[in-house]
């Protein structure tokens, strides 16, 4: 199986120009993806997924309220436990609880996007274990089947969130899943991504689809220093980080250096001052994505952007926030930020209060200056 997969990744590389451009209803359909707003840490990224914390953590009064805030399509990153059902999912409270904020997105005129978002070691499976790969297409079909009679013109199927599998390997399997969604779903618009983490540098690598309904996803995030500082997860000088300005100029980033007694992360400061992160910088890489895009003749969008908010000045982030937005609509891509309520959110809540960060908002530009 390994073998055939990475050779029907090298023939989609060699021969990429026989298949088929996404056709106009992929297009069309990308419009409902213009800004959107992810719902993280709830049917994904937890240890708990009991019907009692999934019709809590975030609900369904939540989904109206993204439609309120002005975001057009909401992001449900769904982890496979959530289908891990005994009997028909039909009988699932956890299948019934996703079902109904479905139905509430839809009944409030956002467009869905179904990504399937599993923990690390999932990933690591399908990275080197066919038998993994096997069993995931198997899971795409069950999802293709139920959610077959839904809205094609606003749900959409996205097969794996950043998947940290090698680009050779994940084109076949992508491929693959590809297949697997279209056996029982042909008319739904399905959103793939390159391999590894879904990055810009990733994006460029990535081999032909050999369909004709897709759009293509990458993430933002660039620079990790900035966006990322006193994160626990990823490189682990991030999380000494705090202070750390955007725009990044040496002569602002010296206070971020003086205070750091990690050398490593001293060395990797003085790097991004001399870089001159700025919103031109940022607007130069968002360009090109779009003009990678314009080359293929695919639909883009963005689905991940944000910045941490615990360690993050607030201004600073605004400021990126406007930045990564603006350049992705002068480019004409879709974008979805990361995220509603989680570490990188647009609300807090706290003693069954829901509160709106009007500044993240008007950095989105769903709010007038």
């Amino acid at each position: 199986m390994l073998r055939r997969l990475v050779l029907f990744a090298i023939v989609l590389l060699t021969c990429g120009s026989l298949y088929a451009q996404p056709s106009s209803a992929a297009w069309k359909r990308a419009e409902h993806l213009r800004h959107g707003i992810n719902a993280s840490e709830w049917l994904a990224q937890s240890s708990d997924y009991s019907p009692q914390r999934l019709r809590s953590y975030t609900t369904l009064d939540d989904i109206a309220r993204m439609q309120s805030m002005g975001f057009d399509h909401v992001r449900l990153s769904v982890d496979p436990a959530v289908f891990n059902c005994r009997g028909p999912w039909e009988q699932c409270e956890t299948v019934q609880v996703l079902d109904e904020v479905v139905a509430k997105a839809l009944a409030v005129g956002l467009a869905v996007i179904l990504d399937l978002h599993p923990n690390g070691e999932y990933k690591r499976q399908l990275a080197s274990n066919d038998g993994a790969v096997d069993k995931f297409a198997g899971l795409w079909n069950q999802i293709a089947t139920h959610y077959a009679k839904s809205d094609p013109e606003r749900v959409f199927f996205e097969i794996l969130n950043e998947p940290e599998v090698g680009v050779y390997r994940w084109a076949g399997i992508q491929q693959r899943l590809v297949g697997a969604i279209r056996r029982d779903a042909p008319a739904h618009t399905i959103i793939v991504t390159c391999g590894e983490f879904s990055n810009p540098d990733d994006l460029v690598r990535m081999p032909q689809i050999a369909d004709d309904n897709y759009i293509v996803n990458f993430h933002y995030y660039n620079p990790h220093i900035f966006t990322h500082q006193g994160a626990s997860w990823g490189e682990g000088y991030w999380a000494s980080l705090r202070e750390v300005p955007f725009p990044g100029t040496p002569e602002l980033v010296a206070a971020a250096i003086a205070k750091q007694s990690d050398e490593f992360a001293r060395w990797k400061l003085t790097q991004y001052g001399l870089e001159h992160w700025d919103a031109q910088h940022v607007a130069g890489e968002i360009q090109f994505a779009a003009e990678w895009a314009k080359r293929r003749n695919v639909p883009l969008t963005c689905n991940e952007f944000g910045v941490y908010r615990n360690y993050s000045n607030s201004q600073d982030r605004l400021r990126w926030l406007e930045a990564v937005r603006t350049a992705l609509e002068q480019n004409k891509i879709g974008w979805t930020m990361w995220d509603y309520q989680g570490g990188f959110g647009v609300v807090s809540k706290a003693n069954g209060t829901t509160t709106e960060d009007v500044g993240v908002l008007r950095a989105l530009g769903l709010r007038s200056h």
